[in-house]
């Protein structure tokens, strides 16, 4: 009676109560693993049909002779537990196998058979083949570590750290660029049930802020390499002072490396100034072409003659320009003596200069001209209203002044003629 609860192998008709491999195309057949391995076919059941694993719970899969007695169930189980939490969690994987095993029974069964064991030699092996090879490189390149790797500390007092907000031993500043570029990661968690759309969206996200972060690092670059802090707290002038005391920049050179001050993103600083210097050198060239344009312009053909003509133009611009400056001082002396006499009466430079030639030929004071030529211009406006006025001239002014006087109204138009 007690082997009517046997299972046996159809091929081989072996006991396989504990292990058995069933056939799910096929109905009542049931292999041992020697005879699935060998590819035994019976009738109608062929190798590469489907199959199912049929194990009494008793089985051990690296034999009887193996330490603790692990059957298939639980090595089943270890294997999924190592896959769910992972290579060390082994109190997790432990309660994941059964209550039976501790934490260090599975960490020694799974060290010693899956890893030190036939299994682990054949699957690990001593040299690995076609090993990643590591691209980056402290030069500079795409890959570069050093594109994130902080700078040394700079050199600067603690006031000035202070000021500046600047944390030395960080190489960082309290408000860097694009401060907020840590909220792109700082929720993120890797969890197990995570899909690929939403790992793929973490990875994206820790892109963009490996990008920032190294955006940040090439602005830091770009201040260290062009002394912009020390520019900021004065120091550069100082050291400028001290490396050429005698030289000045010159106000077009200023206005240039303003403009180019957009390239320096673009290159380093001893790239940019011997850029700046290979232009400073062109446009001294471009005057000296244009100079000797004009040499050969001139009929000259040598540099010796170059010097004689240089010499001759030069006495000829220096008595052009005493001639200009005795003209000036003649013609100066002459205004400035034309009126000497009223120049500095009050009145004079409210008089026109047809008003001041009128004054000083009649040796009329400005103040009494202005008060004859309200009281005529008056006179002659009331008349034109029809309103009968007696005339108020001064006394001290005769008849030749009046009639200078109202001629020089006339034909100035402050009067009619009829009226005077």
């Amino acid at each position: 009676m007690a082997d009517l609860g046997k299972k046996y192998c159809v091929n081989c008709l072996a006991d396989v109560t504990n292990l058995r491999l069933r056939c799910t195309d096929c109905p009542d057949i049931e292999l041992c693993p020697e005879c699935f391995s060998a590819g035994a076919e019976i009738g109608n059941h062929r190798r590469w049909h489907g199959y199912q694993q049929v194990d009494g719970g008793r089985f051990s899969l690296w034999g009887p002779e193996a330490e603790g007695g692990w059957t298939s169930r639980e090595e089943q189980s270890l294997l999924d537990a190592i896959e769910q939490y992972g290579f060390g969690n082994w109190e997790d994987m432990a309660a994941h196998v059964g209550a039976s095993r501790t934490p260090q029974e599975v960490m020694e069964h799974y060290v010693t058979m899956y890893i030190h064991g036939n299994l682990g030699k054949a699957c690990i092996p001593d040299s690995i083949p076609n090993r990643v090879t590591d691209h980056t490189c402290p030069s500079g390149g795409p890959l570069s570590p050093s594109l994130t790797t902080p700078l040394p500390p700079l050199d600067i007092s603690l006031a000035e750290q202070q000021q500046l907000g600047y944390m030395p031993l960080r190489d960082d500043y309290e408000i860097e660029y694009d401060q907020d570029a840590e909220k792109l990661i700082s929720g993120l968690s890797v969890n197990y049930d995570d899909e690929d759309v939403e790992i793929e969206m973490k990875r994206a996200h820790v892109d963009m802020y490996v990008r920032k972060l190294r955006e940040r690092q090439r602005r830091k670059n770009i201040a260290r390499d062009y002394s912009l802090v020390p520019a900021f707290l004065g120091r550069d002038k100082k050291d400028k002072e001290k490396e050429k005391p005698g030289t000045k920049i010159t106000k077009e050179e200023k206005e240039q490396r303003v403009r180019l001050r957009g390239l320096c993103q673009f290159m380093a600083h001893r790239e940019f100034e011997d850029f700046f210097e290979n232009m400073h050198k062109e446009r001294l060239l471009r005057a000296k072409v244009r100079e000797l344009q004009r040499y050969r312009r001139n009929g000259i053909t040598r540099l010796e003659e170059s010097a004689e003509y240089e010499a001759a133009r030069h006495k000829r611009e220096k008595r052009k320009e005493n001639k200009s400056v005795v003209t000036s001082k003649r013609g100066k002396e002459g205004k400035d003596g034309e009126f000497a006499a009223i120049e500095n009466l009050t009145g004079f430079e409210l008089l026109s200069d047809r008003e001041k030639v009128l004054c000083n030929s009649l040796n009329l004071s400005p103040a009494r001209y202005l008060t004859v030529k309200t009281i005529i211009i008056k006179d002659h406006l009331q008349k034109r209203q029809g309103i009968l006025a007696k005339s108020r001239l001064p006394s001290y002014l005769d008849k030749v002044l009046k009639k200078r006087i109202l001629t020089f109204l006339t034909e100035s138009g402050w009067i009619s003629r009829d009226a005077s």
